[in-house]
This record gives structure tokens, C-alpha cells and sequence, in this order.
């Protein structure tokens, strides 16, 4: 009687470790992320991307940004692997001005610059109406920062 009180006392102290190791790193990701897609060459700075304010701070949920192939909002855990933009958004650069005059937004979205640009911005400008505010910069200065 005892061996199985010790016993069940042992499996029941793994569960809850391997429970425990599982539940802290699904809670990791990196701090920063720089945005710089190799496929192109920047014209401004490369984006350092605040990921951990975003989710820690601003509660930013992972569906927020990341979606699948119909931009539906995926089902996230931290932790869990991510395709890169340009997986989908596999033009380089950006399109915009007569350039892009008679293209539909799915079509411009399909550059991977005017992909990021819409979803950060179109947050950002979400965040300043809602709050009256202009705290979320959505002019290219304050997120291409030198």
C-alpha cells in the first residue's frame, strides 16, 4: 500500500513538472523581431518590431496578426511555429502610387511590404481612434526609426 502511495505521489509530481515545463514554454517568444525580409532591399530602416510589448504589454492576441490563406485569424498558443509573411505575400517590396492605380487590395497585399503596412497601420490607426490618441505611430518615421 505504501509502494503505490509513493508511486502515485512520484507520477502525479511528473505530471504537473511536465505540465508545468510545457506551460512555460508555451509563454516564450522573442522580445524583438527585426522586420527585414532578405528578398528585397529596404529603402528605410528595417523595423524592429516590439513582439513581447505587443503581447505582454498592449495584449495584442496572436490572431490579431497572424491568419491563414483566407485571412482568417489563426488559433495561436505562444510557442507555437509560425509561416513567415512572405510565405503568402511573396512579391518583394512595395507597390503604391501610379504603380499600383486599378489594383484591388488583395492584389497589393499580395507585395509583402503593403501586407505589413496594412495590418500594422490599420491597427495602429484602431488603436489611436478608439483611445483618442496618438500614442500608435502610423507615419513612416516613427516605426522606420534610424
Amino acid at each position: 500500500m505504501k509502494q503505490s502511495k509513493v508511486l502515485f505521489g512520484m507520477l502525479t509530481s511528473m505530471m504537473l513538472l511536465c505540465f508545468a515545463a510545457v506551460l512555460y514554454a508555451g509563454t516564450t517568444f522573442n522580445d524583438v523581431i527585426p522586420l527585414n525580409e532578405p528578398s528585397y532591399n529596404h529603402k528605410k530602416p528595417v523595423i524592429q518590431f516590439t513582439h513581447k510589448k505587443h503581447v505582454a504589454d498592449y495584449k495584442v492576441g496572436c490572431s490579431e496578426c497572424h491568419h491563414d490563406k483566407t485571412g482568417k485569424p489563426l488559433n495561436l498558443k505562444s510557442g507555437d511555429n509560425v509561416e513567415r509573411c512572405v510565405t503568402c505575400h511573396k512579391k518583394a517590396g512595395e507597390i503604391k502610387g501610379k504603380n499600383a492605380k486599378g489594383m484591388s487590395d488583395a492584389d497589393k497585399r499580395s507585395y509583402h511590404a503593403n501586407a505589413l503596412h496594412d495590418n500594422c497601420k490599420g491597427c495602429h490607426k484602431e488603436f489611436n481612434d478608439n483611445n483618442k490618441s496618438k500614442k500608435a505611430p502610423t507615419s513612416c518615421n516613427k516605426c522606420h526609426v534610424k
